[in-house]
């Protein structure tokens, strides 16, 4: 049985009241990775390769279910934070966010980081952190403080990405 858990930004990520020099530094992906690598918002267009990159990491053609992902990432969210990475006018990576208004009783801005692939012959090259890294700015400017997702905790790769790119276990645990 896989066990997930769940993962949340530090809190001084996005804030702008104050800044606070003893906290401990946002994430910094050096020049920004964002800057290096085009990132944009998703579109309907974008669906053949989504798929393509998601076929290329699982092995399996998920079309329907992206087809589902996408139409809820672009009609069904009032807020669009879903992104492409671009090389070459090429999409390299991709990730679906939406932001929730409160759930389990909570009422604070919360944005879910659904989905995150990046074509293997791309990684190591900075797409997932150029993605990241536009995902915060955008989620900053709209004053969402964090970032929840889900990962399998045997995904090691995963986990050490999420990792270094400054998200933490949460005090929450999510049970099946």
């Amino acid at each position: 049985m896989a066990r997930n858990t769940d993962f949340a930004v530090p809190h001084h990520v996005g804030e702008t009241s104050e800044i606070s020099h003893g906290a401990d530094p946002t994430p910094d992906f050096g020049p920004l990775a964002r800057d290096r690598i085009p990132v944009r918002s998703m579109t309907p267009g974008d669906l053949s390769a989504l798929v393509a990159i998601d076929r290329r990491i699982t092995g399996h053609e998920r079309r329907k279910y992206f087809e589902r992902k996408l139409a809820g990432a672009l009609k069904d969210s009032d807020v669009r934070v879903s992104l492409v990475a671009e090389l070459d006018g090429v999409p390299v990576g991709f990730l679906m966010a939406r932001v929730d208004f409160g759930e389990f009783g909570r009422v604070d801005t919360t944005a879910v980081l659904d989905t995150i692939d990046v074509d293997p012959d791309y990684r190591n090259r900075g797409v997932g952190h150029a993605l990241i890294s536009q995902l915060l700015m955008n989620l900053a400017t709209l004053r969402v403080e964090n970032v929840r997702t889900e990962v399998d905790w045997e995904d090691r790769e995963l986990l050490a990405y999420l990792d270094s790119c400054g998200f933490r276990p949460s005090q929450q645990l999510c049970f099946d």
